[in-house]
């Protein structure tokens, strides 16, 4: 940049880009985020800090959940599985071009500068994280059925995946068994009745509404305990790291 050659700090924005024809647009969610790292990136960077009004990164959101605590270290990796369940952690578009050439990206809190902050980066070595909670709300579960017993497998589940992009749908959660086809989605009516049109053609439909989609990273026992109180479990996934639940 030649403006680096002249000054060793350079103010610039982020967030608004151009099109190749010259037309004015924004980035989207976290754009600014996004043009630090592309930044950092082309210049070989360091190290990227990013300042918010939050101490650190959180194992949840502190809105929802009463008792959080901070998350000093954690990979590139699990930000970005963090933020594929649903957590408003930073964006996956912003780890990449730090991630591709190895750029440790700190958090800070412009409101306490003195706090350590999180510092989020590629290492080797075993991180004891917290269970990391996030809780997607206003869900709908819809369970498909062929109507022939037919199963579902290759033909089928194409057929209904199309159905699900045709109509813009992303499947939070899916599980499948025999004849029938089982997924949780965000409740956006519009989207919903125009997917649940297409479905009645060729299959029967059931759903629930106004659910939970609850995932935890590095679950315990103690926390699933506690977090499940008076609640009811209509579907439930488990991996040795994660476990994501639909309930009520």
């Amino acid at each position: 940049m030649p403006s680096l050659n002249k000054h060793s700090i350079v103010i610039t924005q982020g967030f608004i880009g151009s099109t190749m024809e010259n037309h004015s647009v924004t980035l989207g969610r976290e754009g600014s985020d996004y043009s630090a790292a592309i930044f950092s990136n082309m210049l070989d960077a360091e190290s990227l800090s990013i300042w918010k009004d939050v101490p650190s990164l959180l194992n949840a959101d502190p809105k929802i959940f009463p008792n959080t605590v901070a998350i000093p270290e954690i990979t590139f990796h699990e930000v970005i599985e963090m933020s594929f369940y649903g957590a408003q952690v930073i964006h996956p578009k912003t780890i990449k071009p730090l991630q591709n050439k190895g750029i440790p990206l700190y958090v800070r809190c412009f409101l306490d500068p003195s706090l350590p902050g999180t510092i989020i980066h590629q290492t080797d070595k075993t991180i004891a994280y917290p269970p990391i909670m996030v809780l997607k709300t206003n869900q709908v579960l819809l369970q498909v059925n062929t109507r022939d017993y037919s199963f579902i497998t290759e033909d089928n589940l194409s057929n209904i995946y199309q159905l699900f992009h045709d109509c813009k749908i992303k499947i939070n959660m899916i599980q499948n068994a025999a004849i029938s086809f089982v997924a949780c989605i965000d409740a956006n009516e519009s989207k919903l009745n125009l997917l649940l049109e297409r479905l009645h053609q060729q299959y029967d439909v059931k759903r629930n509404e106004q659910l939970f989609l609850f995932t935890v990273r590095h679950y315990t026992d103690e926390v699933l305990n506690e977090e499940l109180k008076n609640r009811t479990v209509l579907l439930t996934q488990k991996t040795r790291q994660t476990i994501q639940m639909v309930v009520q």
